[in-house]
């Protein structure tokens, strides 16, 4: 009897052992599996520091990772995304709904996209890679996202000066993406962003049925009161010339529905004033188109508000069937802040608007009219917000 009892306390202590050991060797194993992952996506590097794991609340979290943009070619590396820490984990509050879904938590990320490196139109094409790898990651759908601390960057270092136009301090938060609490709305997801935009500020809602074959939202964003200032490398570099003084702020709808969407860009510069006394070592050229440039956003200035201002309306389809709702958002306002340039949201687009959207004739972009250094074309207006056209599409020369 005593040896039965002896040897029922060595099974217990040797598989306790056994899972301590495992315990123990689990973050090398899964570390060095994640590192073989990262190093085999197609056209980019990747690398992760250390991982921890967290089995009791059926987490782990990825520490100091980044991936590169790979040259096919010379092999050189582009910085492309890097993050101080993902967590990824079970999303335990819809356990209760009976569904097991994931979650996925980003710590001082860094999204850069470069021009001729690492594009979007690529990086869009090499999503088929990355979806991979978060499954490989994460055995569970994603439901729920969160970023803290956040930067978006898009670089030129073509130019000169060098252009790197970002935003800052970005917090979003996405749920209910797999619609696991099913409310019975059209819309059934939600996300909500804020970031600093050159001493203004950036905010973000969208309604969103993230299960719909096409891309399907009700999107609503405003940057106000950013330092004109802050961006004379962009305007010099695209511009060949710099602003002393002046604010931005840009409002806009979008909502899509059944491969068509809708929406409008408003933009407001107000106080702009682009021939400063620092500009007297220009030369003559250069200090006239200055002024010119002055002279019509003064023109085009309400008097009252001391603002110029105007509205680009911007309906189409999606040309390319297969493209993805993130990819359709991140084009379309990469399209409306850059291209565009009212000082509030209208409220007049929701998802009944793209029943109703038709192909609209082009227009031209009002920081593109009024900044732009290339030649008129006589027989063709540049397009103020060109239409969406597909995934394909590089980043247009700003």
């Amino acid at each position: 009897m005593a040896n039965r009892k002896k040897r029922k306390y060595i099974i217990a202590g040797s598989i306790l052992v056994l899972l301590i050991v495992i315990r123990l060797l689990l973050p090398s194993v899964v570390l060095k599996y994640a590192n073989n992952a990262l190093s085999d996506i197609s056209g980019y590097y990747g690398h992760v520091q250390d991982i921890d794991i967290s089995l009791y609340r059926g987490a782990y979290q990825l520490d100091s990772i980044y991936i590169h943009k790979k040259d096919s070619v010379t092999g050189a590396l582009t910085e492309f995304f890097s993050a101080e820490r993902i967590d990824l984990s079970v999303e335990w509050r819809v356990l209760l709904h009976g569904t097991v879904v994931g979650e996925l938590k980003f710590f001082s990320p860094k999204l850069i996209f470069t021009k001729d490196k690492a594009e979007l139109g690529e990086v869009a094409r090499d999503t088929n890679d990355f979806r991979k790898i978060l499954r490989d990651f994460m055995p569970f759908k994603v439901n729920r996202f969160e970023i803290e601390n956040g930067r978006i960057h898009y670089v030129d270092k073509t130019t000169d000066p060098k252009v790197d136009i970002f935003l800052e301090d970005a917090r979003i938060l996405a749920q209910n993406l797999k619609n696991t609490v099913d409310k019975g709305e059209r819309l059934p997801a939600s996300v909500a962003a804020n970031a600093r935009a050159y001493k203004g500020t950036l905010s973000l809602k969208m309604q969103l049925n993230a299960l719909a074959e096409e891309p399907t939202f009700d999107l609503t964003a405003e940057i106000r009161d950013a330092d004109l200032v802050e961006l004379n490398d962009f305007f010099k570099a695209y511009g060949n010339f710099d602003v002393s003084r002046g604010t931005l702020g840009l409002y806009t709808e979008f909502a899509a529905e059944d491969g068509k969407f809708k929406g409008y860009v408003k933009p407001v510069i107000k106080n702009l004033k682009v021939a400063g006394l620092e500009d007297r070592r220009d030369g003559l050229l250069q200090r006239a188109k200055e002024e010119v440039i002055d002279i019509a956003g003064k023109i085009l200035k309400n008097p009252k508000e001391e603002q110029v201002a105007s509205k680009v309306p911007v309906e189409g389809r999606f040309d390319n069937a297969s493209v993805k709702t993130a990819e359709a958002v991140w084009e379309l306002l990469r399209n409306a802040f850059i291209e565009a340039l009212m000082p509030s949201v209208d409220h007049e687009i929701d998802i009944n608007s793209p029943g109703t959207a038709t192909v609209a004739p082009e227009k031209k972009g009002f920081f593109r009219s009024l900044f732009s250094s290339r030649k008129k074309e006589s027989d063709q207006e540049e397009s103020g917000l060109k239409e969406f056209s597909s995934a394909d599409k590089k980043p247009s020369e700003k």
